[in-house]
């Protein structure tokens, strides 16, 4: 068994841990952008896949992930986990029906209402109290979860029909242009010093430092980890300032 995730703030990390290290302790858990990524999908049969949902539909980094390693999930049996701030649609069959395309057994879905995790904008903000109670809720969730699995029934949320057409007219079919590739709308702002963690912090390596700032590149996969992470709050994306950084550990 392994556990695959792409997570900015921490939110979905969190997640993955508890699904897949409930299920078998010594089960690895690894990040999306982890160089020994591939071949640790060829050395395990089950994988659980992790990832938030943008307008109701998986990151492009998770989606080109899996279209430019396709002869690796043939005969996986794998769980799609989709983490989402308010509405899912069918995140978690969003990437199940392309693994399914590449010969994947899709043993089930999962969503995990998790706090809402981008910076610069007000929408879906809340409280720490509130955050911390969602957070509960998601770990119960959780604990269920595995209860259930361990007798063999696998949740399927996401990946039915319903679902899919919930998803589609309720965000993606409007939103989709903001999913369907990678972003170069990620902003850098005076504030910044060219401390450097940004760059560390990117899963796609979008980010430099060129004379003392950091630059941006056309790969951002909006997770939000830069902007979470930045210690001055130079960094935006969809709006023009940073609101609220947003960390899982400020709620654990």
């Amino acid at each position: 068994m392994l556990g695959i995730y792409l997570s900015g703030t921490g939110n979905t990390k969190y997640c993955m841990n508890l699904l897949v290290k409930g299920l078998e302790p010594n089960a690895a858990v690894m990040s999306l952008d982890n160089p020994n990524v591939v071949k640790a999908i060829e050395e395990n049969d089950v994988i659980f896949l992790g990832y938030p949902v943008q307008f109701s539909n998986a990151p492009y980094m998770v989606r080109d992930f899996i279209h430019k390693n396709p002869t690796i999930w043939k005969g996986r049996q794998v769980f799609c986990l989709a983490t989402m701030a308010l509405f899912s649609g069918d995140g978690a069959g969003c990437t199940a029906r392309i693994l399914k395309k590449y010969g994947a057994h899709i043993l089930g879905g999962l969503h995990v209402r998790m706090p809402d995790s981008i910076c610069d904008n007000k929408l879906l903000k809340k409280s720490v109290e509130k955050n911390r109670e969602t957070v509960v809720k998601a770990t119960k969730k959780l604990e269920q979860t595995v209860i259930s699995i361990k007798k063999g029934n696998y949740p399927k949320a996401g990946i039915t029909f319903f679902a899919y057409i919930a998803g589609l007219f309720g965000q993606r079919l409007w939103f989709y242009h903001k999913t369907a590739g990678y972003s170069d709308r990620l902003k850098i702002h005076e504030a910044c010093v060219g401390c450097g963690l940004c760059v560390k912090s990117c899963p796609m390596k979008n980010l430099s430092i060129k004379e003392g700032k950091a630059v941006p590149g056309n790969k951002c996969t909006m997770c939000y980890a830069c902007i979470s992470q930045c210690p001055h709050k130079a960094i935006t994306l969809l709006g023009k300032e940073v609101k609220e950084q947003c960390r899982l550990d400020k709620y654990l």
